[in-house]
């Protein structure tokens, strides 16, 4: 295998790879702090007209569901294409609200929780910025990913002189 093939290769293991934590590591920082999460999304629910007492919980659970679904396609080689797909519409999903929130809704600075208590950010252009970043390794991993698959044997066979094949 050429070189730049193999570092190719290994770019996409180790984006595919860093995606898939990224992803459980969220999810979990929200599970550890999930009450303050759910209060943060009631917020969101609120200032965007829902009924954030009805939804609050189920949106919650939801977007860490989809945070190890997600994960879990990535680790899985036969889903991991599907899983880029997941990943990038999460980002792409969570970066356009967090514009809606600052520039059409014109929502005050609100912690989003985004990586739970481990990093502070609220939501807004820097959000933005680093989802949509994020969706560099997602390109990587949907566009450079290939499943190895094992290689048929190989049979010996010769042809007889009517033309019929024998193994």
């Amino acid at each position: 295998m050429p070189l730049r093939s193999r570092l190719v290769r290994i770019l996409v293991q180790i984006c595919r790879f860093a995606l898939a934590a990224l992803f459980l590591i969220t999810a979990g920082a929200k599970l550890a702090i999930v009450k303050a999460f759910a209060a943060n999304v009631g917020e969101l629910l609120a200032a965007s007209g829902f009924n954030y007492t009805r939804w609050m919980w189920p949106a919650t659970i939801a977007v860490i569901a989809l945070e190890v679904i997600t994960a879990a396609l990535l680790f899985i080689p036969k889903t991991v294409r599907l899983g880029a797909l997941f990943a990038g519409a999460l980002l792409i999903g969570f970066a356009g609200y967090a514009l809606y929130y600052v520039y059409v809704l014109h929502g005050e600075p609100l912690e989003c929780g985004c990586f739970g208590g481990i990093i502070a950010s609220q939501l807004g252009v820097k959000t933005t910025l680093r989802n949509l970043a994020l969706l560099v390794p997602v390109l990587i991993v949907f566009v450079g990913y290939r499943r190895t698959q094992p290689l048929p044997l190989q049979r010996d066979t010769f042809e007889l002189s009517s033309g019929a094949a024998v193994e």
